[in-house]
């Protein structure tokens, strides 16, 4: 039965209504904050990651298996020009990136049809004082369309992952202008369809160097606003992040699951981190935490880095629409399929990298996580938390918090010492943190107790 044309209104109305996500209002950006994070947010520009990505989409396919040596089409071209807008970037700020392009060579016989090197290309700025610590943003550069295995049909990938690179290479140009005490790496990676294979080379390459990695900012779809059932989101950016650490061993465990850390990994406290970046420098955009590693059933270059025990999250928008990933160029009963330039929002692409460019500074200036974090209080009212002195910091400050809240509520500043007694504050009832602040103010992400909150994790060697 036909229904009638009020009912049929009302019922639009509704389903308008229930599609729209229930995100928190977004609060203006705050005043005050640093003014060199105000700056690298400024700095950002929407025509740059528009160039970038125009650039990437016409070498027609990037498919980890397509053509690597002519120089217009295929991966091999598409990785050289990436490599050599780095080298550019370099010369601008006079040397100071040096670029890297470490590979492996897979065949599953799934994804890939034959043995394929899959290469990283890397641009290191190293830090001024404390260069074995290390904070990345990666975005991969292969692209596919429907069958994963075909690699010589047009793969625009202009928001899958086009926009993720763009993400990494404009945090380059932008934050390669200033200089910090830790190193920041812009990765851009491949064979990330075929099963993630370069964010195993970096995670490996990693670990061969020995890098102390803080943070990983795996930035994957990144640039649409506009999601598969209408929805229009350009003020949301949803930060997935694992609860409990893939490098966690079975005695591990068995505190975490005695004392809590479920929800404070330290990716999980890297989103916090973000959210409150978010809400202070950039306008117009809401870090929305997920309290998943990715998206359900789905994956992404940070699982590699989390499995090599560094602390990784997936930035990805807040709406994707399905019709523009994965899919062969047509159109069906008036829909186009692809994913083509025409599907990313530049504006909303800009104000996530600024995101990105603010987190990577605010982290490579700050403090490492003070480690070895402990609580005491056992039968008390009172509660001690104890931490080791973090390189570089001037003082720190003691955080706790419901145990059902999801973000920190309370703190308290305790200057340069490395212990606290907080007074009538019982140990049954909060969760508990530490962060780092360094003498002009950037302050580090908090650590929570104990190996579920550890930022630095004891991992195998590199085979």
């Amino acid at each position: 039965m036909r229904p009638y044309p009020l009912i049929a209104a009302l019922a639009l109305i509704a389903a308008t209504a229930t599609a729209a996500p229930a995100h928190k209002a977004k609060a203006p950006a705050k005043a005050g904050g640093h003014a060199e994070l105000h700056a690298i947010a400024a700095d950002v520009s929407p025509a740059q990651l528009h160039a970038t990505i125009q650039k990437l989409v016409g070498f027609g396919t990037r498919h980890t298996a397509s053509d690597t040596t002519s120089d217009t089409r295929g991966i091999g071209a598409a990785r050289r020009w990436v490599k050599s807008r780095f080298e550019a970037i370099g010369r601008d700020c006079g040397g100071c990136l040096q670029v890297e392009t470490p590979s492996q060579v897979f065949n599953d016989g799934k994804r890939l049809p034959r043995p394929t090197e899959v290469m990283d290309v890397l641009a290191i700025q190293r830090g001024t004082g404390d260069p074995n610590r290390v904070v990345v943003i990666a975005g991969h550069l292969d692209s596919r369309v429907t069958d994963a295995m075909n690699a010589t049909a047009d793969a625009p990938g202009a928001n899958d992952d086009g926009s993720g690179t763009a993400a990494v290479m404009e945090a380059a140009r932008v934050l390669s202008k200033h200089r910090f005490k830790a190193t920041i790496v812009y990765a851009v990676l491949s064979g990330e369809e075929q099963g993630l294979y370069g964010g195993k080379v970096l995670a490996d390459y990693a670990k061969a160097k020995g890098w102390e990695v803080e943070a990983d900012l795996n930035n994957d779809i990144v640039g649409n606003s506009h999601g598969f059932n209408g929805v229009h989101d350009d003020r949301h950016v949803r930060i997935f992040s694992e609860g409990t650490k893939a490098v966690e061993t079975p005695e591990q465990a068995n505190r975490r699951r005695y004392n809590g850390g479920e929800v404070d990994s330290p990716a999980r406290n890297l989103g916090r981190f973000m959210d409150r970046l978010a809400d202070q420098y950039v306008t117009g955009l809401d870090a929305v935490m997920v309290y998943r590693t990715d998206r359900y059933g789905r994956g992404g270059d940070q699982v590699p880095m989390l499995e090599a025990g560094f602390p990784a999250v997936r930035v990805t928008e807040a709406v994707e629409n399905y019709n523009r990933q994965h899919q062969d160029l047509r159109t069906e009963k008036g829909i186009k399929y692809g994913d083509l330039i025409e599907g990313v929002d530049f504006p909303y692409l800009a104000k996530v990298t600024r995101l990105d460019a603010v987190t990577l500074a605010a982290l490579a200036s700050a403090p490492p996580p003070p480690r070895d974090v402990k609580i005491e209080g056992a039968v008390s009212d009172d509660t001690k938390v104890s931490w080791a002195a973090s390189p570089g910091a001037a003082r720190y400050r003691v955080w706790w918090r419901s145990t059902t809240e999801p973000q920190w509520t309370h703190s308290r500043d305790a200057g340069a010492a490395t212990s606290i007694v907080l007074k009538d504050v019982v140990i049954d009832d909060w969760f508990f943190g530490v962060s780092a602040i360094s003498a002009d103010g950037h302050e580090s992400p908090v650590e929570f107790p104990g190996p579920a909150g550890s930022f630095v994790s004891e991992t195998p060697k590199a085979k």
